[in-house]
Order: C-alpha cells, then sequence, then structure tokens
C-alpha cells in the first residue's frame, strides 16, 4: 500500500512538472511568434508567404526560431528593400541555410494543418480502425498537405508564368515529399508522447499536447531537412 501511494505522488509529480513546463514552452512559443511577427511587419520578405512562415517558425522553435530568423531570413528595413533587393535571397546563403529555410517552408505548411485538423479530432472523436490516434494522424496528414501544396503554389503563381495547373503540379511534387518525411517524424514523436506520457489519447484541449506537438514539430523538422536537400539536390525544390 506504502509502495503503491509513492508511486502514484511519483506520477502526480510528474504530471505537475509536465503541465509546468507545457506552459512555459507553450508561451515561449507564442512569443516568440509574436517578436517575428512583428518585425517581419517592419521588414517584409519578398516572397509573402515567408511572413507567415516565420511566425509559425517561432511556435513550434521558441527562442531558436528567432535565431533561425534573424540569421537567415530577417530582411532590412521596408523603405531600404529597393536598395538591398538581393539580401538573404536563396541563391546568397550557404546551401544549408537555403535548405533549412525551405524545410521552416515545408514545416510552415504542416504546422498549420495540424493546429487546424487537432481540435477536430478531438472535439469529434474521429477515429480510423477504431482508433482515435490513427484518426487524428489522418485528418492532420489532409490538413497539413493542404496547407503545404498552398504554401508551395502560391509564390509558384506569384513568381512564374505557370499557368495554375502546371504551378500546383509543381507544387505537389515540390511539397509531397518533404512534407511526408516531417509529418512521419511527428506521428512518431507523437505515438512516443501518448503512450508514454499522455495515457493513450491525444487530446487537444490540453497544454500538455501542445507542449508534445511543439517537440514532433522539431522532430519532423528535423526528418524533413534530408528531404528538402534531397529535392534541392535534384532541381526539385529550389533553396529559399
Amino acid at each position: 500500500m506504502i509502495r503503491g501511494a509513492l508511486i502514484e505522488n511519483d506520477d502526480m509529480e510528474l504530471s505537475a512538472m509536465l503541465l509546468f513546463w507545457s506552459w512555459v514552452f507553450l508561451l515561449l512559443g507564442v512569443a516568440t511568434c509574436l517578436v517575428i511577427a512583428a518585425d517581419v511587419r517592419k521588414r517584409p520578405q519578398h516572397m509573402a508567404v515567408m511572413n507567415v512562415t516565420w511566425p509559425i517558425t517561432g511556435l513550434y522553435m521558441p527562442i531558436l526560431g528567432w535565431w533561425a530568423y534573424s540569421r537567415m531570413g530577417r530582411m532590412p528595413p521596408a523603405n531600404e528593400q529597393h536598395a538591398d533587393h538581393g539580401h538573404h535571397h536563396g541563391g546568397d546563403k550557404p546551401k544549408w541555410q537555403g535548405v533549412f529555410v525551405s524545410a521552416t517552408h515545408c514545416g510552415g505548411g504542416c504546422t498549420l494543418g495540424d493546429v487546424v485538423a487537432a481540435p477536430l479530432a478531438t472535439a469529434t472523436g474521429f477515429a480510423l480502425f477504431g482508433s482515435e490516434i490513427a484518426g487524428h494522424f489522418v485528418l492532420a496528414f489532409i490538413a497539413a498537405y493542404a496547407f503545404g501544396v498552398l504554401f508551395q503554389y502560391l509564390p509558384i503563381r506569384a513568381m512564374s508564368d505557370s499557368s495554375p495547373g502546371e504551378a500546383l503540379r509543381n507544387a505537389i511534387k515540390a511539397d509531397t515529399g518533404s512534407l511526408v518525411a516531417f509529418q512521419i517524424g511527428m506521428y512518431v514523436w507523437m505515438l512516443i508522447a501518448a503512450f508514454g506520457w499522455m495515457g493513450g489519447t491525444l487530446d487537444a484541449f490540453t497544454p500538455q499536447f501542445w507542449f508534445m506537438m511543439q517537440i514532433a514539430m522539431l522532430v519532423g523538422f528535423a526528418t524533413s531537412y534530408p528531404a528538402n536537400w534531397i529535392l534541392v539536390e535534384r532541381g526539385i525544390k529550389h533553396a529559399m
């Protein structure tokens, strides 16, 4: 009985600690997002979709997202950009940085899709083959893929003379491999989290879930980086 009480007490302490650190990192993520968004407003990106991508990156890369943005994506103030139009263009960066930014571009679409799909999956209890986790993953993939392709399609249309159909095909070709790699990494971590600390469920209405999602997106970013490197190497995707 005493041993059981001690184990229960340890579990409560771990749960309280997880809740505490969840709020810490979620608030840091929101703060990083807001700081980047405020800076981007004064220093808009040449590629408009990156005005959204960089703040989203801050959500799942607390503090680190600001470092990445300031080193690889920060533009001159708007009133100086006419004199420095090439600043931070993909061709001016080391290749690893260009691929890193391409991975954030993929991650932005994936993250936005997951943020939209996760509450929907929890609220509806959507299940696949009797598994709510599988249902969650399917909805997340559909939403992430839709936003990911959109994030590719918009700059392709803006920066080329491609027809809508051709731009869509190119967007699908450029984004599919990196998006699948991102989602696989994310799913692996969320499975570990679900059965390791979250009682075998994914509840999108808890801070612990979103803290685990922050980590999952970092894992997804890491697994998508090699995919983006290969796509850039083969000319399917451009370094940014």
